[in-house]
């Protein structure tokens, strides 16, 4: 079985996704160097209070953490598109582990109950296959030990594709909706919801809104990346 494993790696070979040389047989989706480059987040007081930044005043979140800063053209944005479009969904375990570790670490989300993805709306999901926040959220489930409870908040509309948009335009965004199915599951939960990207937080901030519907809820949030503000 190795053996056949070795000659279909020789003939198709798994590249680097940021400079696409030849990955070895223990590397996955980036080479050494290039994960070694990864820009990573800093888990401190000051980027911490930027990322809750973007809820102030807007929706109330217990904490904000994420993994990859977010630039166009940079590592993330190839990262995050080969996991979004070119159905490589485990792109979500390899940062799921990695950034669920450092969580664990940090013992930032010791207290909650419940991981509850992003959703898509069923029509995306039939088109695409699969939420790309899915493996994901059941990465850092199984390292966090927390139950991860999709399904219970749903997507009612298709908005744009968020990563084609310009930021005013995410922004203005009114017509992505979401609705909470059993505004009992979360009754005096603490629940974190996740997602891949925050840009303007609109999404993300309509999520929160919908299960603020349940009784006595807490929310915080955690992402693969940030885009950070111009």
């Amino acid at each position: 079985m190795q053996f056949l494993k070795d000659i279909f790696y020789l003939f198709y070979p798994n590249l680097c996704i940021k400079c696409e040389i030849t990955l070895l047989q223990n590397e996955f989706f980036l080479c050494t160097i290039c994960k070694n480059d990864l820009p990573i987040i800093d888990d401190n007081e000051h980027i911490n209070v930027t990322l809750m930044s973007n809820f102030y005043g807007k929706v109330p979140v217990q904490n904000v953490r994420s993994f990859l800063f977010y630039q166009k053209g940079g590592v993330t944005q190839k990262l995050i598109h080969k996991l979004k479009y070119n159905n490589q969904p485990e792109i979500g375990v390899f940062i799921g582990n990695w950034f669920g570790e450092r969580l664990k670490s940090a013992a930032v989300f010791n207290d909650v109950d419940y991981i509850v993805p992003v959703p898509l709306h069923i029509k995306k999901l039939k088109e695409r296959g699969y939420n790309q926040v899915t493996m994901f959220g059941e990465t850092l489930s199984k390292i966090l030990n927390i139950t991860y409870k999709p399904d219970i908040l749903i997507r009612t509309s298709i908005a744009e594709t968020q990563t084609l948009k310009q930021r005013f335009e995410r922004f203005s965004n009114s017509k992505t909706k979401f609705k909470i199915t059993d505004t009992k599951v979360f009754e005096k939960k603490h629940v974190l919801l996740v997602d891949d990207v925050i840009t303007t937080g609109a999404t993300l901030e309509a999520c929160v809104n919908e299960l603020l519907k349940t009784s006595n809820v807490k929310i915080s949030i955690g992402t693969m990346a940030y885009t950070p503000k111009d």
